[in-house]
């Protein structure tokens, strides 16, 4: 039941933490859901002084109460079973009227018989065929009449119940009706009345004492507040009061409390009743227990609420996985993880890492926040002083061998930071509720710490689950880093085995020589590229530059044989082409390498003039660029042929073999050798990368040293990210 304030003069009962429905339209829910006309009979006069809203639809616009209870059924289109209509036969209406009451009798609607009907056909239809189940009961008897209020000592309730599609012969259907018509009997009914102070109730039937425990001289007199207890819903109070206020009906579910102080969830229907000048005199409230229905609803939200959470959980643990598993190094990873759990799980995020497993010091690699001004905070901030990473380690950072929950943190920084004021600061700024610390471990080692926090005033209060779920991520982040770190060392291995077979620039009479070796971030990073300047014991030099296929260790070592065998052919003095067809033969022979591409020149010595001779070979590399000092560009693309490997019988045949193209090349020449990284990268165009790769070199100043010239065209043209290697070399022809 619910109250009005003092003063307002409504009262009412009600129940639940349901949503309202307070349209005149709406019907009470009672009887698992059937709607229940209610009428309210003046015994003495034999009138029908009130009609709740479903009792209003039987009749339509047809009277105004109060209204004779046979105009009221020629109204509603009721008969008996015959068809024969109420006023023709002891209708229960009249038996009511007469003080007897009506246990449950069947009556029929006929439209035909409705006075004054101007339903449709369509309506007639479906109303034909109805069958109504009548209960009726006096409010008093001559046993407590004396304790009932003048007015409602000659009044009546009958409660009629609809059974949609009944056929009058279905004898089965008529005693489920009649059932629940008993039933009807045993609702709750309440009466108020407004007129006077404070809305008191004037009127309950038994069913109300069986509902609450309170006896019926108890509560007449009373406004019905003393249902409310401490968790009763104010919201619903309110929705009610504010209904009633307008004279409005009302259905509202609420929590309330019986004679003994047991809750029970408690659903109300409230109507007004008003007098033939259309002024409030009563409000009648049908009560239903509800409890049980409201306690599955319940079970059902809360079972729903965890598997969504469930759900969440999984699909976060799912991402943070799949974000780490593709991130390019350690602190990758760790920026990704901290990226996902913010805002999903945490409003603050750290991640610390030792500098090696097991022990060490503690170094802050990833933040993340939800406001982005409390990274910087962060950067520095330390929850917990006192925890170390591993057995010997000797940062501050906060890292036992146990995941740690911090529930509820204390809301002032010197109560969690006492004596260090600036730590303190920190906390005070952060506005921390709850964390936890979590150790990032793999392989049986702790390799750092994941601390998540949430902030006042919308953080969430952590509980056991959230730490399962954030132990859970950082196992996952813990191998991810693990794996990242060993693959971060074998990859400097690797790298600097490649970087040990490429020699180093030699100085060179008349050349500017510069160089360059990027290593790539696809595959094992390490791969077949490489470059060679060999001063030739007839005063030439070669220069070449290649491209073993694969990016493993075994392209690596493939790359360093056949660069040992194409400078002792070069050494021997011989042209361009025959050089790179001796290497062929000897790859395909002894199974070197699978194919190969590179390009070999031979710069002669200057003539009189000055000018350089230049004869070069190509096994289908890129071509190399000529920059002239006047600014001419010259690729240098004739005479191309297959890759090293890629036709068995090429160099065995008799036959020319590889030929060779040359050309003069005129002091300040700049020569530019280069290998695929530059220019073909996935999802861009092969030619526009060339052709950019050209303007660059186009654009640079004339007089441009060798290494000027490396670092512009790095510069301008290195991909983001780079994916494969990078073999540069540039060369100078010096006046």
């Amino acid at each position: 039941m619910v109250s009005s304030d003092p003063g307002t003069g409504v009262i009412a009962g009600a129940i639940s933490g349901a949503e309202v429905s307070a349209t005149p339209a709406d019907l009470p829910q009672v009887l698992h859901g059937a709607p229940a006309a209610v009428l309210m009979i003046d015994r003495d006069l034999r009138q029908v002084v009130y009609a709740n809203g479903t009792a209003t639809e039987l009749t339509g616009d047809r009277v105004r109460l109060p209204v004779d209870i046979d105009d009221w059924s020629d109204a509603a289109g009721l008969t008996d079973l015959g068809g024969r209509r109420m006023r023709e036969t002891s209708s229960p209406l009249s038996l009511v009227a007469a003080g007897i009451p009506v246990a449950g009798e069947p009556v029929a609607v006929h439209d035909a018989a409705r006075r004054g009907s101007t339903a449709t056909t369509e309506q007639r239809e479906a109303s034909e065929g109805r069958l109504l189940w009548v209960t009726g009961f006096n409010l008093t008897d001559a046993s407590d009449g004396a304790a009932v209020p003048g007015p409602l000592r000659s009044r009546a309730l009958v409660v009629f119940l609809q059974l949609s599609g009944t056929e009058h012969g279905d004898r089965r259907r008529l005693e489920v009706l009649r059932d629940r018509a008993v039933v009807a009997t045993d609702m709750s009914f309440t009466i108020t009345d407004p007129r006077q102070p404070d809305d008191p109730l004037i009127w309950v039937n038994p069913s109300f004492t069986r509902l609450t425990g309170y006896d019926l001289d108890e509560v007449v007199g009373r406004n019905c507040r003393f249902l409310q207890g401490p968790n009763t819903d104010r919201g619903a109070v309110a929705r009610i009061v504010a209904a009633l206020r307008a004279q409005e009906p009302i259905t509202e579910v609420l929590l309330n409390y019986r004679r003994d102080g047991t809750a029970f969830w408690n659903q109300v229907s409230i109507s007004p009743v008003m007098d033939g000048a259309g002024e409030i005199v009563n409000f009648v409230g049908v009560q239903n227990d509800v409890t049980e229905r409201v306690l599955v609803e319940q079970e059902r939200r809360a079972a729903l609420a965890d598997a969504e959470e469930a759900r969440s959980q999984l699909r976060l643990l799912a991402e943070a996985t799949t974000q780490m598993t593709e991130a390019l190094d350690v602190a990758d990873a760790c920026a990704r993880l901290a990226r996902i759990v913010v805002p999903q799980l945490a409003d603050l995020c750290a991640v610390d890492l030792l500098d090696r497993p097991g022990s060490g010091t503690p170094q802050r690699v990833a933040v993340a926040a939800r406001d982005p001004d409390d990274e910087g905070r962060l950067q520095e901030f330390s929850l917990v002083r006192d925890h170390r990473i591993g057995s010997g380690g000797t940062g501050d950072t906060p890292a036992g061998d146990q995941p740690v929950l911090f529930s509820e943190l204390p809301e002032r920084g010197v109560d969690r930071h006492p004596g260090d004021a600036m730590a303190a600061s920190a906390y005070d700024e952060l506005r921390l509720r709850s964390a936890m610390v979590v150790p990032v471990r793999a392989r049986g080692r702790v390799l750092g710490t994941l601390t998540l926090l949430t902030q006042h005033p919308y953080g969430r209060r952590y509980g056991s689950r959230d730490l399962h779920l954030a132990t859970d991520l950082a196992g996952r982040a813990g191998l991810t880093v693990d794996n990242a770190r060993l693959y971060e060392v074998e990859h400097a291995a690797a790298a600097t085995l490649q970087r040990s077979l490429l020699p180093e620039v030699p100085e060179v009479t008349g050349l500017q020589v510069a160089a360059r070796y990027l290593v790539g971030a696809d595959g094992n990073q390490v791969g077949g590229d490489w470059y060679d300047v060999l001063p030739l014991p007839d005063g030439a030099v070669g220069i070449a530059v290649g491209d073993v296929v694969g990016h493993d260790l075994a392209a690596a070592a493939a790359m360093g044989q056949l660069r040992g065998v194409l400078r002792s052919y070069a050494w021997d003095g011989g042209r361009p082409g025959s050089v790179l067809d001796r290497c062929d033969q000897l790859v395909q022979g002894l199974e070197m390498a699978a194919m190969a591409t590179a390009v070999y020149a031979r710069i002669e010595p200057p003539d009189a003039a000055g000018n350089r001779l230049m004869r070069y070979a190509n096994a289908g590399h890129p071509s190399p660029l000529l920059l002239t000092r006047s600014g001419e560009l010259i690729r240098l693309d004739e005479h191309r042929s297959p890759m090293i490997g890629a036709v068995p019988t090429l160099g065995r045949v008799a036959g020319p073999g590889r030929t060779e193209a040359g050309l003069s090349a005129p002091p300040g020449s700049l020569l530019l050798l280069y290998t695929d990284g530059l220019t073909d990268v996935a999802g861009e165009d092969a030619d526009e990368r060339t052709d950019l790769l050209e303007r660059t070199l186009a654009g640079l100043p004339p007089d441009s040293d060798a290494e000027t010239v490396v670092e512009q065209m790095l510069t301008a043209c290195i991909p983001s990210p780079l994916r494969d290697d990078v073999a540069l070399l540039a060369v100078r022809l010096v006046d």
